[in-house]
Order: structure tokens, then C-alpha cells, then sequence
């Protein structure tokens, strides 16, 4: 019994995880309010605050940060990342790009309808 490609579940693969971290949230939530109402995102979620120990121009540097998760498709991958380094007040900002290879197929769809659409208006 073979299975037919006609069965198989749509592909995920136009769709990307973008991670990062923000000094504090009101830097995270900024920062998510422009990627969601400029259509680079169509969610970024916004966590509790994390501790992270990095090395950085050759010394132990630690501190809390703030992790986002942000939703996007490939297609916007380059212009996301360009903007959320205009946006970052970091020097060199987390900017790591995850693929998608599967999820609930009404999300996936959901975040690729949101990304098909205009700049939001912020006064509607």
C-alpha cells in the first residue's frame, strides 16, 4: 500500500522561527510592535525574563534579557532580520533563523495569510 502524494500534509517549509533576545520588555515589546504592524511578523511572543552568560569583546559579560519568538515566512526572512537590527539597540543583536518543519496546518496557514496582507493601521 503506497501512499499518495495528494495525502501528504503541506509543507511548512515557507515558514520560519526567528529568535532573539531584547534588553528589557518595553525594548521587546517596541520591537514587536513594528515587526507585527509592518508585516515583517505575524506574532512575536515575548518571554520572561532570562539570565545569559556570553563572551564579548574578550570578557565574561552576563545579564537578564528578554527572549522573542517571532513568526514569519522565508520570503520575508532578509527584510525581518534588516529591521529588527534597525530596531535592536544591541551592536551585534541574536538574530537566528529556525525553519518550520511542521505545525498545526490552520496556524500555518493563519501566519502566511497575516504576512500576505498591507501594514497595519495603527489607528484602525
Amino acid at each position: 500500500m503506497s501512499s499518495s502524494p495528494a495525502s501528504a500534509p503541506p509543507s511548512a517549509a515557507d515558514l520560519i522561527l526567528v529568535l532573539s533576545n531584547a534588553p528589557d520588555k518595553l525594548v521587546a515589546m517596541r520591537i514587536a510592535h513594528h515587526l507585527v504592524e509592518e508585516r515583517f511578523a505575524a506574532c512575536v511572543n515575548i518571554g520572561a525574563p532570562v539570565t545569559s552568560m556570553y563572551a564579548w569583546q574578550g570578557k565574561l559579560e552576563g545579564g537578564e534579557e528578554v527572549p522573542m519568538w517571532i513568526k514569519s515566512t522565508v520570503a520575508r526572512k532578509d527584510a525581518l532580520m534588516q529591521r529588527l537590527k534597525e530596531l535592536h539597540p544591541y551592536e551585534v543583536p541574536e538574530i537566528i533563523v529556525v525553519p518550520v518543519t511542521d505545525g498545526l496546518p490552520a496556524y500555518l496557514d493563519w501566519v502566511r495569510h497575516e504576512l500576505s496582507q498591507p501594514p497595519l493601521d495603527e489607528g484602525a
